[in-house]
């Protein structure tokens, strides 16, 4: 062999040590941060979640057309994990809390098992649901600080990650005052999961985010307001009886 040819053949060689190497570590990254998105979201492989959906205010099964596309965000996550989301109407949802990892969507008037998690494990965090007044409709009311929101304009939702019973998995709300933040909501988690990750890891968070002017940017502006995760899960001291 020749000392041109020779060159050629480590050449040849070098190349693809080089690109089996290069194969080899983006495949390991890609598996290491599967393995982490993952375990944030409380999904293996193959296995099962519930997507609980709301109904649609006024009607007797339908969903509002915006959280279906939240519900379709939601899904498109699910998916990537290697896991199979299980859809199930709110009133329907009879199951505990930890054994399937759990995807919520729709404010506490037309979500019953939304009510039941903010009531259970936000003890500290009250949504309004009643229609009058107007101006107080989904109003929160976080540690004693309210958040009243104008349809279009200024819109909160609370993203929570929370984790209850036997079996570790993770509670996620998209509790919104309107649909548009629901789907706000699920949007930001899908865009910042890796940095909530980094951040909370496998414990719990619930996060106060405002929606702006979604009449003419739709869901895609979104502020995060506060951490707001010590207060929602702090409950609040009852006031003393008047004598």
């Amino acid at each position: 062999m020749n000392e041109d040819l020779r060159n050629v053949v480590l050449g040849v060689l070098a190349t693809g040590v080089s690109a089996s190497l290069g194969w080899l570590t983006r495949t390991y990254l890609w598996r290491r941060g599967l393995r982490r998105k993952q375990a944030f979201f409380g999904l293996a492989g193959g296995s099962e979640c519930l997507l609980v959906v709301n109904r649609k205010a006024g009607s007797e099964g339908s969903v509002h057309r915006t959280d279906v596309s939240a519900l379709l965000e939601l899904s498109a996550l699910i998916k990537d994990c290697g896991a199979q989301p299980r859809i199930v109407q709110h009133d329907s949802a009879r199951q505990g809390i930890g054994d399937l990892a759990e995807f919520c969507v729709g404010g506490p008037y037309s979500n019953r098992r939304m009510a039941a998690h903010l009531s259970s494990l936000l003890p500290g965090l009250r949504m309004n649901v009643e229609s009058d007044p107007v101006e107080d409709r989904g109003m929160f009311t976080i540690g004693g600080e309210v958040y009243r929101g104008v349809n279009g304009v200024t819109e909160y939702v609370v993203l929570a990650r929370l984790t209850a019973g036997d079996g570790g998995r993770p509670v996620f709300l998209f509790c919104g005052q309107f649909a548009v933040t629901n789907q706000a909501a699920t949007r930001y988690l899908a865009k910042h999961h890796e940095k909530l990750a980094r951040t909370y890891g496998s414990g719990p968070f619930v996060l106060l985010l405002k929606v702006v002017n979604s009449q003419a940017y739709g869901p895609d502006v979104v502020e995060l307001v506060a951490d707001v995760t010590r207060q929602a899960m702090t409950a609040v001291a009852a006031e003393p009886a008047a004598t």
